[in-house]
C-alpha cells in the first residue's frame, strides 16, 4: 500500500515541525574532538555539557522516491574561538543532493569534497542553498541567537558522519575582531 499525502506545520521562528516523530539532541559531549580547541572543549565539559544543536524530523521511508524533511536549531556560542556547528556529514549515497532554507538567525554553510574542493555560503532567513552530490556539508551558527534552518534530501541519501570525524573540515569558522573568519584547519587530512 502506498503512503497517503499529509500536511505539516513549520514555525519559521522556532523551526518547530509538527507533527514530528523525533527530536535528536547534540550536546558538546556528543561532539567530542570535532572542535579544534580541545583544551577549551575540556574546560567547558568540566563545568557543563551545553546543548550545541537539535534537529526534528518526520520519520519517512528511507527509500528512493521519498524525501526526508527536517529542521535544525544550532544554539549560539563558541568552543574557544570556533562557533557552534553541526557535526557535518557526507551522504551514505554520495550521488545525492540536499537543500537548506534559512529560517531564523545567521549561519554559514561549509561544504567540501573528498578531493579538497571547498565552498561556503552565508545563510540568512529566506536564503535557499543547494548542496550538490558528493559535497560534505556542515552548518555553523555565526550569530548571537539561535540559528534555524529547514532541510530536504532524498529518502535514501543516508548520513556518513564517520568520514568527517576522521578528516575534519578543510576550514573552520572562528571569531576574529568580533567577526566570523574562515581559516585553514591544521588538523584536516584528505580522506584515503
Amino acid at each position: 500500500m502506498s503512503m497517503r499525502p499529509f500536511p505539516m506545520n513549520l514555525n519559521f521562528k522556532t523551526g518547530e515541525l509538527t507533527p514530528n516523530d523525533r527530536t535528536n539532541i547534540r550536546n558538546l559531549s556528543d561532539m567530542k574532538g570535532m572542535f579544534f580547541d580541545n583544551e577549551a572543549e575540556s574546560r567547558i565539559l568540566e563545568k557543563e555539557d551545553p546543548l550545541i544543536y537539535s534537529f526534528s524530523e518526520k520519520v519517512l521511508p528511507e527509500e528512493n522516491g521519498h524525501l526526508q524533511l527536517a529542521t535544525t536549531t544550532i544554539h549560539p556560542g563558541k568552543v574557544g574561538d570556533e562557533y557552534h556547528m553541526t557535526k557535518g556529514h557526507y551522504h551514505r549515497r554520495p550521488d545525492t543532493s540536499e537543500m537548506y532554507l534559512g529560517l531564523e538567525g545567521e549561519g554559514c554553510l561549509l561544504m567540501q569534497t573528498v578531493e579538497g574542493d571547498f565552498e561556503s555560503i552565508d545563510i540568512r532567513p529566506g536564503t535557499v542553498a543547494y548542496i550538490p552530490p558528493f559535497w560534505g556539508h556542515r552548518m555553523v551558527n555565526t550569530g548571537k541567537t539561535a540559528y534555524v534552518f529547514f532541510a530536504v534530501y532524498p529518502g535514501d541519501a543516508g548520513h556518513n558522519y564517520g568520514d568527517i570525524e576522521k578528516t575534519g573540515f578543510i576550514k573552520i569558522l572562528v571569531e576574529r575582531d568580533k567577526k566570523p573568519v574562515l581559516i585553514d584547519n591544521p588538523r584536516w587530512k584528505q580522506r584515503d
